[in-house]
């Protein structure tokens, strides 16, 4: 009886099961004649030679020139707009680069790497190519280091920039603004985060201690080397005096705050408060980030310590104002990436273009060929607009770098 019962319920379904059968024993053959390292291979039961297999489908490589796609945020007031290279809306310098809020220096920590020795049959093939020049491995990021420095020299002239360094690298900067201050320590590359942090509070003790001979005030950047910073950055500290340092945001909610800019304030107070203020986010990245990627620890130590004393600021990141808070008696200025770290096309903003009064544009990754083809096109025409342009158009391609 149940037997019968059993049937009388399956009668339905099997016009169904006789149309799927086909289906399903084709992908069962599919599945088990695909072998990714040859391709995919069909077995034509009546062919004499046996089955016949397709090549592996060819890796994409990445461009190794400027990429042109339409330019995000057109059509909206806030935007850059643009009509091919050209500018509608020109971005020009800020008219308070004459501002008397004191000196500002940008600080980052840099160092070479000695090339692999199983690379070294391979030089070639490692090579690239920008305008009218050919980059090593080591090439190009030196060429990041001098293009950071020459933006700086055209937005902030009267700034100078101070690179953080292993005593054991072997590079020079021929730059009058520049100058290299060794700070022993590991700088491999699993610890060059780590190290930085370590390099950044070094350095501000020993600014700290100067302090009694120094006369003039003379506020930090701390930044990336591969930053373009396109517009004057010293009103942040006229305009907020009683902060003591500054972080950008974005709506990334395991990642909010961008360690790639840190500002503070060059005053006694506002030393000591950064001095603090790094020193536990390096104790935090000691304790529960160390696991992370090499790339990644930092930020997730600097958003636990953020959180841990301020966390009615998480709900802040969404948007896209200015605002302060207090960090363990520091005060802290939160100032949106999309205005002062930029970065095409991710984070905040950045699928809605290129907003007005960008300041920072940080090339983050692959991107690194789009700062020196800028560079390249500015020192063509002289125009910054028109190069914004450029980076807004170009920004979604991953190249070569």
């Amino acid at each position: 009886m149940a037997i019968r019962r059993l049937r009388s319920r399956a009668v339905p379904f099997l016009p169904l099961l006789l149309l799927l059968a086909p289906l399903i024993y084709s992908v069962s053959r599919l599945h088990f004649s695909w072998a990714p390292e040859r391709g995919m291979c069909l077995p034509p039961p009546s062919a004499p030679e046996g089955r016949q297999c397709l090549p592996p489908p060819a890796a994409v490589k990445r461009p190794d020139r400027l990429v042109l796609g339409p330019a995000a945020g057109q059509g909206r007031p806030d935007r850059l707009q643009c009509q091919g290279l050209k500018a509608v809306n020109k971005i020009g310098l800020s008219s308070e680069r004459n501002y008397s809020g004191g000196h500002v220096t940008f600080v980052t920590v840099f160092t070479t790497y000695n090339s692999d020795p199983a690379e070294t049959g391979k030089m070639s093939s490692n090579v690239v190519t920008v305008g009218k020049h050919s980059y090593s491995k080591v090439g190009r990021s030196m060429a990041i280091l001098n293009t950071f420095i020459t933006f700086i020299q055209v937005s902030m002239p009267r700034s100078n920039v101070i690179i953080l360094t292993d005593p054991n690298s072997k590079f020079s900067i021929n730059y009058g603004s520049a100058a290299m201050l060794p700070i022993k320590g590991n700088y491999s590359r699993g610890n060059l985060m780590l190290q930085r942090i370590r390099s950044y509070i070094t350095f501000l003790e020993q600014k700290h201690m100067e302090l009694e001979t120094v006369k003039d005030l003379n506020h930090f950047i701390f930044t990336d080397s591969d930053i373009a910073v396109i517009n004057d950055l010293g009103h942040i500290f006229k305009e907020y005096p009683h902060c003591h340092l500054a972080l950008t945001f974005r709506n990334n909610k395991g990642q909010p705050l961008n360690s790639g800019f840190v500002a503070v304030r060059g005053t006694r107070d506002g030393i000591f408060k950064a001095i603090e203020f790094f020193k536990e986010v390096l104790e935090a990245y000691r304790l529960k980030y160390m696991k992370a990627s090499r790339m990644l620890g930092d930020q997730l130590a600097l958003a636990w310590v953020v959180k841990s004393h301020l966390p009615s600021a998480f709900g802040k990141f969404s948007g896209h104002e200015v605002f302060t808070g207090e960090v363990n008696g520091a005060s802290i200025l939160f100032l949106p990436c999309a205005v002062y770290n930029w970065t095409p096309p991710e984070g905040a903003g950045q699928f809605h273009g290129m907003p007005l009064d960008v300041k920072v544009v940080h090339f983050k990754g692959s991107r690194k060929r789009l700062m020196l083809e800028a560079w390249n096109f500015y020192n063509s025409t002289s125009e910054l607009s028109d190069m914004l342009c450029l980076i807004l158009r170009s920004g979604r391609t991953k190249y070569d770098f």
